[in-house]
């Protein structure tokens, strides 16, 4: 069993993507290609955006440092550390409020 610091890897992410020319920056933490669960620790500098794209399967969302804001077809949430929500199964984007590390859990359909 290995076990590894969420927040130690989020922190990390963020001094990466601070640097990006994306202003982004991922770790799968697990799963890929073969697997049907998939967790990556995503960092996004401040003012930077996940852009628009469709729900690949059941999808939740852990802030981990920061605030962001999760922006639905058919709702917006803004949410900051700890918050945990469950991604609506439609198109969607991420905008970092502030330099932010969130947790996504991937289930593939």
């Amino acid at each position: 069993m290995d076990v590894m610091s969420i927040t130690d890897l989020g922190d990390a992410q963020v001094e990466i993507a601070r640097s990006a020319h994306s202003g982004r920056a991922a770790h799968t933490v697990h799963g890929g290609s073969g697997h049907a669960l998939r967790q990556v620790v995503m960092a996004l500098a401040a003012g930077r955006k996940l852009a628009e794209h469709e729900n690949p399967g059941e999808t939740t969302l852990l802030v981990l440092s920061g605030k962001v804001e999760l922006s639905a077809v058919s709702t917006k949430a803004a949410l900051a550390t700890g918050d945990y929500v469950i991604v609506p199964p439609e198109r969607h984007d991420l905008t970092a409020l502030e330099d932010s590390a969130v947790l996504l859990t991937i289930v593939s359909r």
